[in-house]
């Protein structure tokens, strides 16, 4: 495939960072602290088989709080990237925000600035995307016209108690 071309897929999923898909390690810094969360492997690679493309979308104040730089988060995504790949995983995109949450800025979620970024470059409609997360801000991509699927390790009727089940409601949802 060219590097212009874009792959297709059938939906998206919109997928937190911290707490999501890796353990939440506090403005992690050093690329050796990635740890994959409970089920986000086979969640991710369930949503991969049932044709949807992944996005990361995440808030990382440490750049605006001087715990780290951008150079140091794109480190840690590059490392990221890597350990997908190793398992077969690919990331359509990244998306992060670097505002702290008194900023004021759009991209900051629950504002919708980062998932309208990802829709216009990747070009997908949000009627055929999802956004798991495990905070009120992630939830609040509803405001930009996606459903969200809430993971709470302590579990409760209406959230998924790790990835893979996220991935298998997500799923569900466009089959």
């Amino acid at each position: 495939m060219s590097p212009t071309q874009k792959r297709t897929f059938r939906a998206w999923a919109l997928l937190d960072r911290d707490g999501t898909i890796i353990v939440d390690k506090i403005y992690l810094s050093d690329p050796n602290g990635i740890e994959f969360a409970s089920g986000a492997l086979n969640g991710m690679r369930l949503l991969r088989d049932a044709g949807f493309g992944l996005v990361l979308v995440t808030n990382q104040s440490g750049i605006a709080r001087g715990y780290f730089d951008n150079a140091a988060l794109a480190t840690v995504h590059a490392r990221l990237v890597e350990l997908l790949a190793s398992e077969g995983l690919t990331l359509e995109a990244i998306k992060h925000c670097p505002h702290g949450p008194n900023d004021g800025c759009d991209c900051r979620k629950p504002a919708p600035g980062m998932i309208r970024a990802a829709m216009e470059d990747l070009g997908f409609d949000p009627t055929r995307a999802v956004m798991i997360g495990d905070s009120d801000a992630d939830m609040g991509a509803a405001t930009a016209g996606i459903p969200g699927i809430r993971i709470d390790l302590n579990g409760g009727s209406d959230v998924a108690t790790d990835f893979l089940q996220a991935a298998r409601r997500a799923a569900a949802l466009f089959s």
